[in-house]
């Protein structure tokens, strides 16, 4: 099943985009359920939290917006819905929220809470490897244009984005499935039009990008040389 924070109202799209009249956040709803019956998802939860925008932003300081929220009282919710679901293992963002946004960083915060609360043992942090970006991106940048060159991370200058390979616990090969998570992704339209950068990306590239999946098991670490955990239910028998 998918937990959903917030509908995303507060992010920018294209003029004429929506109907005349349509909220943006109406919009994302059904995008969202679009591209849960594309992966298979059985069962899609909105908490009803506001979008809080980007990090900095005044959306940030907003009533009712997700950045805002008690982490106790929404863990309590969201732990109503785990319990309901006896779930065993629960997915959430790494404690940046991958690229430092604020409602990803309280997803993390929210989510660790909830689980605790609900008992669920199992808790992986969905992050992003720097060092394997890094290194897709030498590796095939005769493949991009200037323009998609220069909308990527700042390696060099900026650490919010992702983190190292050293604090990974766990890579889940999902090559294949890429041509299903591109399907998703697509249902998304509001926030990745057919010219966006990962569904311009050639095939090849796209699969090195997102065939394999990053997490942390949350309060875990991992030794020098040793391997990724590759199963999120292995220690389920």
């Amino acid at each position: 099943m998918l937990v959903v924070a917030t509908r995303g109202e507060h992010g920018e799209v294209a003029e004429g985009f929506l109907d005349p009249g349509e909220p943006l956040g109406l919009r994302r709803i059904r995008e969202t359920l679009d591209s849960a019956a594309v992966l298979g998802i059985d069962r899609v939860e909105f908490l009803g939290y506001v979008d809080s925008g980007m990090i900095g932003t005044p959306q940030n300081d907003g009533p009712y917006s997700f950045w805002q929220a008690d982490v106790e009282q929404a863990a309590t919710r969201f732990a109503a819905i785990l319990t309901e679901e006896a779930a065993d293992v629960v997915t959430i963002y790494d404690d940046n929220g991958g690229y430092g946004h604020p409602d990803h960083i309280q997803v993390h915060r929210v989510g660790a809470r909830a689980a605790q609360l609900a008992g669920v043992q199992h808790i992986f942090e969905s992050t992003i490897n720097r060092d394997s970006i890094r290194e897709m991106i030498e590796a095939s940048r005769d493949q991009f244009t200037e323009e998609q060159l220069a909308e990527m991370p700042d390696f060099e200058n900026d650490d919010s984005f992702g983190v190292t390979e050293d604090r990974i616990t766990h890579a889940v090969d999902v090559s294949d499935f890429t041509e299903v998570k591109r399907s998703s992704m697509r249902a998304h339209a509001s926030q990745i039009p057919e010219d966006n950068f990962f569904l311009a990306m050639p095939d090849d590239v796209f699969n090195m990008s997102f065939g394999t999946e990053w997490y942390i098991a949350h309060g875990a670490t991992r030794s020098d040389g040793e391997p990724f955990g590759d199963d999120l239910f292995a220690a389920l028998g």
